[in-house]
């Protein structure tokens, strides 16, 4: 924990992520991440895909 006795936000946001993968199951992670895809799609254009798609590669080609 930090020095003041609270909880930092990656310890806070560990702790979360912790209890809701105990929580919930592979349904739940397929669904939202469905949500979030869908969403992203109606807020991004073809060229933001390019973009990040050519990140991915560039990511790739550098190992």
């Amino acid at each position: 924990m930090a020095d003041n006795n609270k909880m930092s936000r990656e310890e806070a946001g560990r702790k979360g992520g912790e209890t809701t993968s105990k929580n919930h199951d592979k349904e739940f992670y397929q669904e939202i991440g469905q949500k979030g895809g869908e969403a992203t799609s109606k807020n991004h254009d073809k060229e933001f895909y390019q973009e990040i798609g050519e990140k991915g590669g560039n990511a790739r080609n550098n190992d």
